[in-house]
């Protein structure tokens, strides 16, 4: 399903420090936010692959943020702008923009470990997804940071075919800018074991069955109160594309 439904429409709200970043919005209904991962945008995660239309044809309002330096937001390339846990800050602008609509939260990835840390930071949406996440990249988020700085650090030089190369092709097929993204790794924060534990809400933690990227996704569906573990085919890049997340994110937010 790749159809791009016509009505979609793009809209601006302030971030947790008024920078100007950009939500894409489609259908009528409860609303339910999507938040995409690292180097990706809405249009990647979210809108071309149909998982946003086929929530809209289920009833839902479908709200999807460009995080800050990515997409249609704005892309700063002073540090200033990526304090610490800023992404979950402009999670929270967003649902008062929203005026604290009562809405589903979902992450893939970088979106996954934003929603858990708005979880952390007290946001009580009626159910909540953390996909592409696993337990040991909530507890360590900087596990992987090493990596992605070395994706920025070493851009064009890549051997081709290797996991940095590839990561390259995908920012650059994104459009992302790499000044930005320097900046906005070093924003990441940690979420302690006894903090999830304390998250009593129903949270479907989804993930491809060949993903270990971000630690285990069983272990940390076994940690939440109310966790739910769900797995569809592929690894972490290919999972996100496969319908069978649509269909999963469907059928658990009803």
């Amino acid at each position: 399903m790749s159809v791009i439904p016509s009505e979609l429409a793009t809209h601006r709200f302030p971030g947790a420090d008024g920078l100007p970043l950009a939500y894409h919005a489609l259908g009528d209904g409860p609303p339910v936010v999507l938040i995409h991962g690292l180097f990706s945008n809405a249009q990647v995660n979210w809108i071309k692959p149909g998982h946003a239309a086929r929530l809209a044809a289920a009833g839902r309002r479908v709200v999807m943020p460009d995080l800050r330096g990515h997409g249609a937001s704005a892309a700063p390339h002073d540090p200033a702008a990526y304090p610490p846990d800023i992404l979950a800050a402009d999670g929270e602008a967003l649902l008062r923009h929203l005026s604290n609509a009562a809405c589903d939260l979902v992450g893939y990835s970088l979106g996954g470990r934003t929603v858990a840390r708005m979880l952390a930071r007290g946001c009580r949406p009626a159910r909540a997804v953390v996909a592409g996440m696993g337990l040991a990249g909530l507890l360590d988020a900087g596990a992987r940071t090493g990596f992605f700085q070395q994706v920025l650090a070493g851009i064009g030089h890549h051997p081709r075919g290797s996991p940095a190369w590839m990561a390259e092709s995908f920012l650059r097929t994104t459009g992302g800018d790499p000044a930005a993204m320097r900046p906005l790794l070093g924003s990441f924060v940690d979420t302690p074991r006894d903090v999830l534990a304390a998250i009593d809400l129903p949270v479907l933690v989804l993930a491809g069955v060949d993903d270990q990227d971000n630690g285990s996704a069983a272990d940390l569906a076994a940690l939440l109160p109310q966790g739910r573990l769900a797995t569809i085919p592929g690894n972490h890049m290919s999972a996100v594309l496969r319908p069978e997340l649509g269909a999963s994110l469907a059928d658990f937010l009803g």
